[in-house]
């Protein structure tokens, strides 16, 4: 073989071990081990991924941070009230992961009121942004059906929404109050608004009230009412605002 040649040849080989081990090498970095952005790969990024589209923002898990990951990280990051800047930071991956841990009550995954953001008392506080904070005071089985809520509360109305999955792209009044009543392990499978005026135990409850008949269901939990129609005026399902509850059955899960 010619000098010039084997050099080539060797010169290729050598392209081709970087090329290859590169991706490798980047397939092995630790979740959390440095700060991901725009243009990062790895698996890392692809556990990063698969925490935004638990948290509600579909996300495909290619290991690459391009504009959709960013995107998603953007959205996420103001639902837990950090800097929405579409960096994920060491700091700020711990906190994804821990917001979307799901309770083990049947895979649902949300996220989280932020760490640490309780209000004292028995009734909680809706924020500027439109998500719910729990009182301290209350069950972590109220908390959870809190963090569910928050999860789908600026989501589109879409009738039938949350019935035929429980991760869809919008929920109707009746799928939204089963969303967030099976994030605290509550409701094992959604139920319409008419079922859900029959279900659980009559009269309001100490921590959640349902209030449905027919036509609509919406509930009240610690204070803060849970709705489809608050959406159209505020962005979000969760409001302090009350509404007159004529017409409705009135109805509480058993021992909240």
């Amino acid at each position: 073989m010619a000098t010039g040649t084997r050099k080539l040849v060797l010169l290729v080989a050598a392209a081709f071990v970087v090329a290859t081990a590169v991706p490798a090498e980047a397939g092995a970095v630790r979740y959390g081990s440095r700060t991901l952005k725009r243009g990062t790969y790895g698996g890392d990024v692809k556990r990063l991924q698969r925490f935004l589209t638990r948290a509600g923002h579909r996300t495909p898990a290619d290991g690459e941070f391009g504009p959709r990951t960013a995107r998603a990280l953007r959205a996420t990051e103001r639902e837990l009230e950090l800097r929405a800047d579409g960096v994920a930071t060491q700091r700020e991956q711990r906190a994804l992961r821990r917001a979307v841990a799901g309770p083990g009550t049947g895979g649902v995954a949300y996220v989280t009121p932020p760490a640490g953001k309780v209000t004292p008392g028995a009734k909680g506080t809706v924020t500027s942004a439109g998500y719910a904070i729990p009182p301290a005071s209350a069950p972590r089985v109220v908390k959870n059906v809190i963090a569910a809520g928050n999860r789908i509360a600026k989501t589109p109305y879409k009738w039938g929404g949350g019935h035929g999955s429980w991760d869809d792209a919008g929920y109707d009044c009746s799928g939204s109050v089963s969303f967030a009543l099976h994030g605290g392990g509550l409701l094992d499978s959604p139920l319409v608004s008419g079922d859900l005026a029959g279900w659980g135990a009559s009269g309001r409850g100490r921590w959640i009230t349902i209030y449905a008949n027919g036509s609509h269901v919406y509930m009240v939990v610690a204070g803060m009412r849970f709705d489809t129609s608050a959406r159209s005026r505020t962005g979000s399902r969760w409001t302090t605002q009350s509404r007159s509850s004529d017409g409705f059955a009135v109805r509480h899960p058993g021992g909240l």
